[in-house]
């Protein structure tokens, strides 16, 4: 299987179709769950801003149906413990939509456990509506041994709820459900930096070259090698106070000093053999009690941090005004899914999002080195995450697209069977943003693009475009140009499978230029391309797209140091 794949379809169908058995090094995965909500795709609108239109990706699918029951019917016959698991579902949950969407979620991880590696993860990002079921299905796909974490992610800040009118605690987690494959699995360890309150109590005594430090014991409860023998110490002879000499040159005895040999306290050995406690000591990391008891001092700025924890609170939700946000609802923070990659994965691993959405999971793995596999149902999502990769990393991210179609019989099939994927397929290859694709709400706009090509007034302008896969004819340029008037927009574009005909291009001619102040440049008014011509290469007659379009959010450009790929913390 090559690098970097990014498959269009059901995913399930991919993984059985295209995915071998124990080839993921790392899983992870957030399945879209609301019963009774629709899931849309935002857009960056005129000049960036977040865009009032919303393209609906995928409605709310988890409707107990035909396709729930012969999906729970496939699993249960399938047997072992998820076939037991789905039958104690059914008669807890009957035929609601919960059951349909674990009817959906059960062949799906079943085949996430085959094609994990014996040493592979999978993390399973879920609302708390659903996560005590998921879970249950998990233990019984992987085994409840394979149970590593229940991860509690704040996912929002504090606000109040309510439900039926009442008032309730503030939903603001998410549940991470981390299992591993089996017994043995990639684990990096991940540090997190102490609190300021932590280090002024417990580092707060500081060096003459102001390294501050803390005091830990050096003794043990139980004995393990040379952990039992006498320390040497020293003080006066004329039995002075112990002093701040204790510390210095310990080894050589001089005149006026005796030296005393001391054992751990009773019921204890020394937690270093002799050897460890001597080379401690040459390096000037012994503080000697005044009983002569050794203390090991720990050095603040040596140690990791705190031990990565089950709670995480320190990576906020994406805010409205986020460089990083794409405009995509469920979109995750980018440092959320660098922590679960590096805890879990090693730089040249094969990372596997099957929901990868706008594709936070691609763009972490890319960044940190890792091979990557990305599923979705929708053309939407092909298109946001090519144009995140090519924003974020140019020619770096190189990858291959699946289930796309790459020519015009290809375009002609997906037209017939999906009509929606297939005017977001056409749209995606001009870049275009797709309009709000609500039944009689498109007014005639399938999609636009947003330029600037004003350098005095910066004002926003657009292209509005068509996309027909049947018969065409010239009352539909005739429609595009009077949307064109009705919404002021300088260029239109016409998208057809079907070659123009010549009273079309006639029509066409007669809507007449636009002359772009940007170049000085007559642009026609009315453009007619097919399917053909695209996926030849051919794209939009329109000023300096390259440097102009507006139409999506930008991803931030990555920028390297050094060559190093970019690290969250240290592992």
């Amino acid at each position: 299987m090559p690098d970097n794949m990014l498959y269009y379809g059901d995913n399930l169908e991919i993984l059985r179709r295209y995915i071998r058995d124990e080839s993921v090094d790392l899983v992870y995965l957030d399945p879209p769950f609301n019963s009774n909500a629709t899931y849309n795709v935002l857009f960056g609108g005129k000049g960036g801003e977040r865009a009032a239109a919303q393209v609906q990706a995928f409605g709310d699918t988890w409707h107990w149906d035909e396709s729930a029951a012969r999906t729970y019917q496939e699993t249960v016959e399938g047997g072992g413990a998820a076939s037991e698991a789905m039958q104690a579902f059914r008669r807890l949950l009957n035929e609601g939509d919960m059951m349909a969407y674990l009817a959906m979620m059960a062949p799906r991880l079943i085949e996430l456990r085959r094609v994990l590696k014996p040493t592979g993860s999978l993390y399973l990002h879920c609302d708390p509506t659903a996560g005590h079921y998921l879970k249950v299905l998990m233990d019984a796909v992987f085994g409840p041994r394979m149970f590593r974490t229940e991860i509690v992610w704040q996912r929002s800040f504090a606000h109040n709820d309510t439900a039926q009118g009442r008032a309730q605690h503030g939903h603001i987690h998410d549940l991470i459900l981390f299992y591993s494959r089996g017994d043995r699995w990639t684990w990096n360890p991940v540090w997190m930096a102490y609190e300021q309150g932590y280090m002024d109590a417990e580092y707060r005594h500081v060096d003459p070259d102001g390294r501050h430090y803390k005091q830990t014991d050096l003794t043990a409860a139980k004995p393990g090698g040379d952990t039992s023998y006498e320390w040497h110490v020293k003080r006066q002879a004329d039995g002075g106070p112990w002093g701040a000499d204790l510390d210095d040159e310990w080894q050589t005895p001089r005149a006026g000093w005796e030296y005393l040999g001391v054992r751990p306290y009773s019921g204890r050995y020394w937690a270093y053999s002799r050897e460890n406690l001597t080379a401690f000591a040459r390096e000037g990391r012994l503080h000697h009690r005044s009983t002569g008891i050794p203390r090991l001092k720990q050095y603040a700025d040596e140690m990791p941090g705190i031990a990565l924890q089950d709670l995480w609170i320190d990576i906020p939700p994406l805010s409205a005004k986020s460089a990083e946000r794409l405009g995509y609802p469920t979109q995750k923070p980018l440092a959320l899914l660098e922590r679960i990659i590096q805890a879990s994965s090693n730089p040249g691993d094969l990372v596997l999002d099957p929901f990868c959405g706008c594709g936070t999971t691609i763009a972490a793995a890319q960044g940190l080195g890792r091979r990557w596999v990305g599923i979705d149902i929708t053309y939407l999502a092909i298109t946001l995450i090519r144009t995140r990769l090519r924003d974020a990393y140019g020619s770096e991210a190189v990858f291959k697209v699946i289930g796309e179609p790459t020519a015009v019989e290809d375009a002609a099939e997906l037209a017939e069977t999906d009509p929606y994927q297939f005017q977001y397929w056409a749209l995606g290859l001009v870049g275009a943003r797709p309009a709000e694709q609500k039944k009689g709400a498109d007014k005639g706009i399938d999609g636009r693009l947003y330029f600037h090509d004003d350098r005095q007034t910066g004002a926003t302008k657009q292209v509005i475009f068509s996309v027909k896969a049947g018969h065409t004819g010239p009352t539909h340029v005739r429609d595009l140009v009077g949307v064109l008037d009705r919404e002021k927009a300088q260029i239109g574009v016409l998208i057809s499978l079907q070659e123009p005909t010549r009273p079309m291009r006639q029509e066409a001619a007669s809507a007449g230029f636009y002359l772009s102040p940007w170049d000085n440049r007559n642009y026609p008014r009315v453009q007619l391309v097919t399917v053909a011509e695209l996926l030849d290469g051919r794209g939009v007659q329109m000023p300096a797209p390259a440097q102009l379009n507006v139409t999506y959010q930008r991803a931030e450009r990555v920028k390297r140091s050094g060559g190093e790929q970019p690290r969250l913390m240290g592992g």
